[in-house]
C-alpha cells in the first residue's frame, strides 16, 4: 500500500486491553539503525545454547545475519533444541525478532536463519499480506514480549506476487480468498516494467510498501521513534539462500 495509507491495528478497546499487558517498556538501544544493500557476514556467537537475551535492533539484525550466513555455508548449529532448553521454554519464551514471512514451502526462518526453538516469532502470510490476524501478531510480539526487530522478509519468485500481477494484466479475478491477496499487492506493482522484471520489481516494491505500513502503526511509531524498535523489509533469493535488505 502507498505509505500514506494507515491501517489501525485493532479497535481502541482491544489496543488498551494490549497495552495493559505489558509490563512497561524496553529499555533497548538501536535509534538509527541502518538498512544496508546486504547482511554482512558475522561470525556465529559458538554457543548455540546461549541464553543472553536480545535488546536491540541491531543485535537481533546481527544474530539473524550471522544465521543465515551458517545457512548459505551449510554450516547450521541447529541452535535452541536440547531437553534443558526446551525445559527452560516451558516457563516462558523471549524471541529476539519477527519475521513476516511468505508461506512459500522454500523459506521457512528457522532454516532460513539457522534459529531453534524461542528464538523467532515467525508469522506468515501469502506475500507478506497484512490483514487484521498479521498486524495483531506482530503487535503481539512488540507490545507484549518487547521484541525490538520487524524483518519483512519476501522472496524471489514469489507465487502470490506473480498471481497479482498476471491477475492485473489480463483483468481476470482470482477464485474464492485468492483475490484479496492479489487486491492487497496491487498498489505495489511497478508498471515500468514488463513481464518477469515487473513480478521481480513488484516483490521488492511489495515488502517495502508492508514495512511502510507497520512503520506508519501508532502503537509501534512509537517505539521505532525512541530506538526501541526497527522494522525492515528485506528479500531472501532462492538461487543463493542469501537475505539481503531493502533500502
Amino acid at each position: 500500500m502507498p505509505s500514506h495509507i494507515r491501517t489501525t491495528l485493532a479497535p481502541h478497546s482491544r489496543r488498551a486491553l494490549l497495552r495493559t499487558a505489558v509490563a512497561g517498556t524496553a529499555a533497548a538501544a538501536g535509534a538509527g539503525l541502518t538498512l544496508s544493500a546486504a547482511f554482512p557476514a558475522f561470525a556465529g556467537s559458538g554457543d548455540p545454547e546461549s541464553a543472553d537475551p536480545v535488546t536491540t535492533p541491531a543485535q537481533a539484525l546481527r544474530r539473524l545475519a550471522a544465521g543465515n550466513q551458517r545457512w548459505r555455508a551449510q554450516n547450521q548449529e541447529h541452535p535452541h533444541e536440547s531437553a534443558p532448553l526446551r525445559r527452560r521454554l516451558a516457563q516462558g519464551q523471549q524471541p529476539f525478532a519477527i519475521v513476516l514471512g511468505c508461506v512459500d514451502s522454500r523459506v521457512p526462518p528457522e532454516l532460513v536463519f539457522d534459529q531453534g526453538l524461542g528464538d523467532l516469532l515467525t508469522v506468515r502470510s501469502a506475500g507478506e499480506v497484512l490483514d487484521e490476524a498479521v498486524l495483531g501478531s506482530i503487535a503481539y510480539g512488540v507490545l507484549e514480549l518487547r521484541i525490538p526487530l520487524v524483518l519483512v522478509l519476501a522472496h524471489q519468485s514469489c507465487g502470490a506476487v506473480a498471481a497479482a500481477v498476471r491477475a492485473d494484466e489480463s483483468g481476470e479475478p482470482l477464485p474464492a480468498h485468492i483475490q484479496y491477496l492479489a487486491d492487497q499487492i496491487r498498489p505495489s506493482i511497478d508498471r515500468s516494467q514488463l513481464g518477469e522484471a515487473r513480478i521481480d520489481a513488484t516483490v521488492n516494491a511489495h515488502a517495502r510498501n508492508v514495512r511502510r505500513r507497520l512503520v506508519a502503526e501508532p502503537d509501534l511509531a512509537g517505539k521505532v521513534a525512541a530506538g526501541e524498535l526497527a522494522v525492515l523489509a528485506a528479500r531472501y533469493e532462492l538461487r543463493d539462500q542469501h537475505v539481503r535488505t531493502l533500502a
